[in-house]
């Protein structure tokens, strides 16, 4: 069977009322509206579209951008590189242009139609909200994000977009050029990624799929990445 020659590595973090987000209050919330004594269980979901690992279309940064319906099934299944900066990453790190060339001396260019996916390590705080978002006493959170210079050659590299294990590839830049850059090239943004650490650096594919909501601008998904058993760890 396919599936014997891979493995299949979830990269999605459950969601919660608990959860990390980006303003700090409960953004999801789990309902019983009917139970069990009337047949069924139903459930109703009540959410930031903007929660847990998910998927920002073009069109959340970009006025008349792509929204979540718009983007193709070419795209959300890409081939991934791990640029993996976890054992220097500190609570102001940007990857770096020098981070993704060093990357690229080990492991060729980063093919075009790739998702690159920034390994920070900072999905270790993702049990304490509180860490992960790393508030200071101005209330600025800080946590590791792309540099604007890594984004704009990733665009020279034709990537399908990015991914990174914290809130957000812009942090303290509140112009959020890096949402700028990869946005306004129709690209997409994966915020909230996790087990990063169980990708190899190339080789894997990933499959990342949002409900398919008309005219969303950002959207939950689930993401899995398919590493050949050859290739794994």
């Amino acid at each position: 069977m396919f599936f014997e020659d891979f493995s299949i590595i979830d990269l999605t973090h459950p969601l919660s009322s608990q959860v990390p987000t980006w303003n700090g209050s409960c953004g999801f919330h789990l309902e019983v509206k009917l139970d069990y004594d009337q047949t069924f269980r139903v459930q109703q979901i009540k959410m930031h579209a903007g929660i847990g690992t998910h998927i920002d279309a073009p069109s959340h940064r970009i006025q008349g951008g792509s929204a979540i319906d718009d983007l193709p099934l070419q795209q959300l299944i890409a081939p991934a590189c791990v640029i993996d900066v976890s054992t220097k990453a500190h609570e102001d790190y940007e990857i770096s242009l020098e981070d993704i060339e060093h990357y690229e001396k080990q492991f060729g260019l980063v093919p075009e139609h790739s998702l690159v996916i920034g390994y920070t390590g900072w999905s270790r705080y993702w049990q304490s909200p509180d860490q992960y978002r790393n508030e200071d006493a101005n209330g600025q959170m800080h946590f590791p994000v792309f540099s604007k210079e890594a984004a704009e050659l990733l665009l020279q590299r034709n990537v399908v977009g990015i991914a990174i294990d914290t809130l957000s590839p812009d942090c303290l830049d509140h112009s959020f050029p890096v949402h700028k850059i990869i946005l306004g090239a129709e690209k997409y943004i994966i915020e909230n990624i996790a087990d990063c650490s169980l990708l190899p650096p190339k080789g894997a594919m990933v499959i990342a799929l949002p409900i398919r909501a008309q005219n969303a601008t950002e959207a939950p998904i689930r993401i899995v990445g398919l590493v050949k058993k050859s290739a794994a760890h």
